[in-house]
């Protein structure tokens, strides 16, 4: 039995959702909107400020996309009421980043700066060049691209340079010892 799909959804005041026959979702709110198509399968209703989303049966591929599905749900309803928020450190002399209309530029110790477009409906701010906030409406697409900056230079455990989340830890490795 799914403990995550049987939780209720909460809809907060502001954000409006509408739910067709064959559980394609639209939710709007002050972030924005999102819409996705759910396997039609699931039988999702609202009532009043509430979304419940129940399954026919018990076959096993009902229970694998219940809890998702309300998941989903429930970060789409999230993200357009309040929205995700992805920060990132960069540690390392020499490495920063710049905000160029709407590219990110970093300069990570490689022979060449990496250009990484920002992906429409995500906002990319640089406080200061050594600090990226990533925020937007839709929770995939505001970690994906985070974990694409990530990638560009993952952090090292010898001397922790690289591009690491804030809340991150870092296991440190200790280096060569002199006889």
């Amino acid at each position: 039995m799914s403990r995550i799909g049987n939780k209720v959804i909460q809809v907060p005041a502001g954000v409006t959702v509408t739910i067709s026959d064959d559980n394609y979702a639209v939710v709007k709110g002050p972030k924005g909107q999102l819409e996705f198509q759910f396997n039609s399968m699931l039988d999702i209703k609202m009532e009043g400020s509430t979304i419940t989303v129940s399954r026919p049966n018990d076959e096993i591929f009902t229970r694998k996309i219940h809890g998702t599905t309300r998941a989903l749900l429930a970060n789409m309803v999230h993200g357009v009421s309040t929205g995700f928020k992805k920060q990132l450190e960069i540690r390392g002399v020499g490495y920063r980043a710049a905000l160029q209309g709407n590219v990110v530029n970093l300069s990570m110790g490689y022979s060449h700066p990496i250009n990484l477009e920002i992906p429409a409906g995500i906002t990319v701010t640089i406080p200061k060049n050594t600090d990226i906030i990533i925020e937007g409406a839709d929770k995939q697409v505001v970690g994906e691209f985070a974990a694409k900056i990530r990638s560009t230079r993952k952090p090292e455990p010898y001397l922790g340079k690289g591009i690491r989340y804030v809340d991150e830890y870092v296991p440190r490795k200790a280096g060569k010892t002199a006889k």
